[in-house]
């Protein structure tokens, strides 16, 4: 016990020895990139990228991986929601890397690229440098600064003009929100919650190299990038090869069936008022506070937040954060106040700006919302007409 227990701590220092200073990678090396396929997660909806570096000859395989974080770091929650998300580069041996994978059962693929040997040895200083304690944590942007996006700016930034990305394989530069809508069923309440929080900036095409955002579009792209005037991969292999299995949406459980119930409920309830001449306070309640709450966050996302997707979102033209304020006149107040119809008139003037914002694609907004959109119209009209009871 006390021979095993030697032989490990001999075994960590010499690892930790080895990478104490940058080892020279022989010519037997090989300095790849690994793309592994999407999972159930939300925060592996996309997939993943690493970077991975061999060298039989030195005993040295590893993947250097910008995906890195912690549930557990202070305040996780508050820093993802204010924009101030912190990834960390990460070291770990490649059989370490690739047994997560394993047990998920998702593809990982691998793309050798055609380096020179003083190319490789400049990369893995890089890796060697960033991985530094005082170097290894990173802002992390889902849209513009990521563990795959941060793949073509590496390349860029070690081997500047001489790396050029060809997007001829594109049959067009698609918005970021088109790209992301790719990978996840628009009638998905994750997808929807996307779409609700997102603002225009992401309604605008993105570059060649902003598409590597994704993993899938970074193994595509590098197929079409040359170094130096030559194709930057050697060869490519599949390590795992597990059938992808992407999330469909079950109907009874997907916000649009529930939207339309609630437009389908709206209805009924707003025949019942009408014929009886009341209003459902507990119904118009419910819609002002949650549509008025909502607007508020989406607000404060826009304000008081780091986010680079969130600010300018017109969203908020039909989660009024005045909403949340109007709910309570509503409940509580036996006859509606003067004011109110001119404040509805309003409300409905914001939803018929968003359509128009919608129709030009100044912002593109979730399909999933009409229903939603028409059960607040309803109502509102039907308050507008009760007020003048």
């Amino acid at each position: 016990m006390k021979q095993k227990f030697l032989l490990t701590i001999a075994f960590l220092f010499i690892g930790k020895l080895m990478f104490s200073q940058v080892p020279q990678l022989t010519e037997s090396s090989k300095i790849s990139v690994l793309t592994c396929a999407a999972g159930d997660e939300l925060y592996y909806a996309f997939g993943h990228t690493a970077f991975r570096v061999q060298d039989s000859a030195l005993g040295i395989d590893v993947v250097y991986n910008y995906g890195t974080f912690d549930f557990n770091q202070p305040n996780f929650y508050l820093n993802f929601t204010k924009g101030k998300m912190i990834y960390s580069l990460s070291r770990r041996r490649f059989d370490a890397f690739l047994y997560d994978y394993e047990l998920e059962k998702r593809w990982v693929k691998e793309q050798i690229l055609d380096l020179t040997l003083e190319q490789r040895n400049q990369l893995l200083s890089f890796f060697e440098e960033n991985y530094l304690p005082e170097n290894r944590d990173y802002l992390y942007d889902p849209l513009l600064n990521n563990c795959s996006s941060i793949t073509g700016d590496i390349l860029k930034d070690q081997f500047g003009d001489a790396v050029i990305f060809n997007g001829a394989y594109l049959d067009k530069q698609y918005t970021f929100r088109q790209l992301v809508r790719q990978f996840m069923s628009v009638n998905t309440w994750s997808m929807f919650g996307i779409d609700v929080a997102w603002g225009p900036n992401v309604d605008r095409k993105a570059t060649v190299q902003e598409h590597m955002f994704l993993p899938y579009y970074t193994m595509e792209q590098l197929r079409h990038t040359t170094l130096d005037g030559k194709p930057l991969l050697k060869r490519e292999r599949t390590i795992l090869d597990y059938k992808e299995h992407r999330n469909q949406s079950f109907l009874p459980l997907s916000p649009l069936f529930w939207f339309i119930i609630l437009f389908v409920f709206s209805g009924f309830i707003t025949y019942f008022d009408y014929s009886h001449k009341t209003r459902s306070r507990w119904l118009d309640f419910s819609l002002f506070l949650i549509t008025g709450l909502a607007g508020v966050f989406l607000f404060l996302l826009w304000v008081a937040t780091d986010h680079t997707s969130t600010p300018y979102n017109m969203n908020i033209l039909w989660a009024f954060p005045a909403n949340a304020f109007v709910a309570f006149v509503i409940a509580f107040q036996d006859r509606l106040p003067d004011w109110i119809s001119k404040y509805l008139w309003t409300a409905l003037g914001l939803m018929v700006l968003l359509l128009v914002l919608w129709i030009f694609k100044i912002q593109i907004f979730s399909p999933v919302l009409i229903p939603l959109l028409l059960t607040l119209a309803l109502r509102y009209l039907y308050l507008i007409r009760f007020a003048k009871l």
